[in-house]
């Protein structure tokens, strides 16, 4: 069974086409029109396994934000639909990735229950990487929980620079979503709930 999403959503703020493929091989085609956050979505996909197409075409003259709150709100959407009826899969993981001196752990349950606990923080004095508010990593993080219904902690462990430690988040999230959606074919037709449904 195919693990695929495709989304396309518009408003007044952007319009999105996004492609989602859970059993890919980390391939990415993004342009969002700030270049950081596509070099944090491929990243994502990079790191998780997952093939991601994003072409996101926002209201980038007043600022950021709504680019990367929707993305992450189409990402997750994706996510809940390409994982189907969840069976098999593994549910719960955890990764812990470094970029330097930043270390970052994210820990995620493919719950069903939309929840995002975000404790990462940069320096005070580094409020921007480039032209990417740094404070837009919770927006997209909880955009993307919310949708995906997926319970996600995040941790900032330690780090003295905003791009590290971003991108150790990134990065280790993308490892455990890897990891968590991964089918096991010894369990393929049982969901991993003792509800029997997530």
């Amino acid at each position: 069974m195919s693990r695929l999403s495709k989304k396309h959503r518009e408003t007044r703020e952007t319009r999105i086409d996004l492609e989602l493929d859970l059993d890919g091989t980390g391939e990415s085609e993004v342009d969002t029109g700030i270049g950081f956050f596509n070099h944090m979505l491929d990243a994502l996909a990079r790191h998780s396994g997952f093939n991601l197409k994003v072409n996101c075409q926002g209201d980038l003259h007043i600022d950021a934000h709504h680019t990367v709150e929707d993305v992450g709100i189409v990402l997750g959407a994706a996510m809940l639909e390409a994982l189907g009826d969840k069976k098999g899969i593994t549910r719960f993981a955890d990764a812990t990735v470094p970029l330097d001196e930043a270390l970052v752990r994210a820990v995620v349950d493919i719950s069903g229950r939309p929840f995002l606990h975000y404790g990462v923080e940069v320096p005070a004095d580094q409020p921007r990487v480039g032209e990417f508010d740094a404070a837009l990593s919770a927006e997209f993080w909880r955009a993307f929980a919310t949708e995906a219904r997926i319970t996600l902690h995040l941790d900032g462990i330690r780090g003295v620079n905003a791009h590290h430690i971003i991108e150790a988040t990134f990065k280790a999230a993308a490892r455990a979503l890897g990891a968590a959606a991964r089918v096991d074919p010894a369990r393929s037709s049982v969901v991993p709930s003792t509800k029997g449904v997530l």
